[in-house]
């Protein structure tokens, strides 16, 4: 059993029977009364939002949730197409249960495919991705005394904002947590 002072992101807990991955939570010490926590979950088998509040104190059962290693292949009419690559099992998952995650996915990306009952309901990416900026306007010298940044379209459609001194063809590194440009990798 999960405690509800156990949560965070990408928890997989049951809520009312039902199995749900913590999209995002507050703990909440009001100056009256018991602490509570706001939280934002995802349904695992149909992706539906839940918005609920609990109260402090409060026990949550242990999905019955596995994680395959699997890297990204290719994404066609049918879905989103993973393999195992030792078992060379093949999966297929519709656009609704990548969500967010389809941001980052590039050829041969390795990634842990979620399986809830032994039905593939889901992807977690690595922390952070490198892609390569496809489209971006040419930086222009002078306001450099505020961080100013422009819009990049990385290598799978993914609009982020970077900094000015980026050109097209550079390999950035984005937080898949919260979409953000992290750093420029540089090429040895």
């Amino acid at each position: 059993m999960y405690d509800l002072s156990d949560f965070k992101k990408g928890l997989k807990v049951l809520v009312d029977d039902q199995p749900y991955s913590v999209v995002d939570f507050q703990h909440v010490k009001p100056g009256k009364g018991n602490q509570f926590t706001r939280t934002k979950l995802k349904h695992l088998l149909n992706g539906s939002n839940l918005e609920r509040t609990f109260k402090s104190g409060e026990k949550f059962g242990i999905p019955d949730v596995v994680f395959k290693e699997m890297n990204f292949l290719y994404k066609d009419e049918s879905g989103f197409n993973l393999m195992d690559q030792s078992s060379y099992e093949q999966v297929s998952l519709n656009p609704d249960l990548v969500g967010d995650s389809a941001n980052y996915l590039t050829e041969n990306l390795p990634v842990k495919v979620v399986f809830y009952n032994d039905r593939a309901v889901g992807i977690e990416v690595p922390k952070s991705v490198n892609l390569k900026v496809t489209q971006t306007d040419p930086g222009f010298k002078g306001n450099t005394v505020n961080n100013t940044y422009k819009p990049a379209t990385m290598e799978t459609g993914y609009i982020v904002q970077v900094p000015l001194h980026i050109a097209e063809g550079d390999l950035l590194k984005i937080n898949t947590t919260d979409g953000a440009y992290v750093e420029r990798v540089n090429l040895k």
